[in-house]
């Protein structure tokens, strides 16, 4: 499998996927009466972030690309609130929750950087 020309390459889809992988490490966080409500809202959102950026990313268009993008930024979005529900409801702890503000924090400044950039080349 060669994914030297693949989504796999973009530092956005790395840092969405690195915060996908911190997310299923914390579902033994959640209490079993969230296994059909948080969980699977939370995990939807954070790997339509990854999910998004890959579809982009076989776009030829690059309006295309930009409207997947910004779809991902917009699950991003949704990933930072479930973080401060998670903390408020006690399910993470402070430490845990700023672990993973982080990590979705530097994945929406790399993607919002990649869609800047793509953007740019469109004014020109």
């Amino acid at each position: 499998m060669d994914l030297n020309k693949t989504f796999v390459t973009l530092k956005a889809w790395q840092k969405a996927h690195e915060f996908v992988l911190a997310f299923y490490k914390t579902k033994n966080c959640f209490p079993s009466d969230e296994k059909y409500a948080l969980i699977p809202q939370f995990q939807r959102a954070a790997t339509s972030i990854a999910a998004n950026i890959s579809e982009g990313f076989g776009k030829i268009s690059k309006n295309d690309k930009l409207r997947f993008y910004n779809i991902a930024q917009g699950s991003l979005e949704e990933c930072r609130y479930f973080i401060v529900l998670c903390r408020d409801l006690g399910y993470y702890t402070q430490e845990l929750a700023d672990e993973m503000w982080n990590k979705l924090q530097t994945a929406s400044i790399v993607l919002n950087s990649y869609c800047k950039a793509i953007s740019n080349d469109l004014d020109k």
